[in-house]
Order: structure tokens, then sequence, then C-alpha cells
């Protein structure tokens, strides 16, 4: 299985001259760690450019509060069949954010996919009645709009 470039592995910038570059395909690679953020996230600096960026940049996990543990297990939850309303209530989490995280973990399905199913043991059937809720159903409904 092909290994998927991560935000790490190259530089983000697209007004960069080496934006998309993989590192391991540079003579001299041009990212180097540049500390890390006060929740312990990894930051880098591309030496072309100077742009800094983090790790979990084009992640679901990129300018969240919530840890991504806490992001994972309420996905792996979702899957499993608990309701939103469910979550909120036991996990203290705001509804529009659930749903937030929902549609956002969608646009990184293979990823999500992957994690949920290794480390939270939840099933391909499960997955894809999760897949489906965001496709079908995923919108809150307004008041009056049945």
């Amino acid at each position: 299985m092909a290994k998927l470039a991560q935000t790490k592995d190259f530089c983000p910038n697209a007004a960069c001259p080496d934006y998309g570059k993989l590192q391991s395909d540079q003579l001299k690679p041009n990212l180097k760690k540049l500390g890390k953020t006060p929740r312990g996230v990894q930051r880098y600096q591309c030496k072309t450019c100077s742009k800094t960026f983090t790790e979990t940049r084009g992640t679901i996990f990129f300018y969240k509060h919530a840890e991504e543990e806490e992001i994972l297990e309420v996905l792996a939850l979702l899957a499993e069949g608990n309701r939103i309303s469910t979550l909120t209530r036991v996990k203290g989490i705001k509804e529009d954010t659930i749903l937030r995280w929902l549609r956002e973990a969608a646009q990184h399905t293979d990823q999500v996919e992957d994690v949920l199913m290794a480390k939270h043991h939840v099933k391909r059937a499960q997955i894809d009645g999760l897949w489906s809720y965001v496709r079908n159903k995923g919108e809150k409904k307004l008041p009056g709009n049945g």
C-alpha cells in the first residue's frame, strides 16, 4: 500500500517554488522543525518561502481545540449508531461542533476510516452508515423545513 503524503512532507504554500515537492524527493530538504504550539503540535517552516505551518494542516484536526482522540471517539460513537443529541448531553460538546467534525471527516474518508477501524474497532458497515448519514441527513434541519 502506498504511503500518503502528510503536511510535514512538503510545503503547503501554493506560492512557494517548492510547493508540493516531497522532502524525500529532494537532495536538500526545505522544511525544518520550528518548535511546537502550546498544545504540543509540531510546527514547521519552509526554508524557501519562510512560511510556517503545523503538522495538522490539511487534516480534520487543524485549528481544533479538542484533542484528536476526543474527535475520533465521537466519530466512532456516531458510526456505532449513537445519536448526536446523546453525545451532546454525555460529552458536553455542542451539536454544531459535532456536525462540523462529521462534515470535515467526510472530506478525509480514507484516513478517518483507517483510524476508526484500527483503533476504535468500528466495522465497515458502521462506517458506510456514517458516510451515508453525512450525505443524506447530515445537514441540520431548520424549524419549519420538516
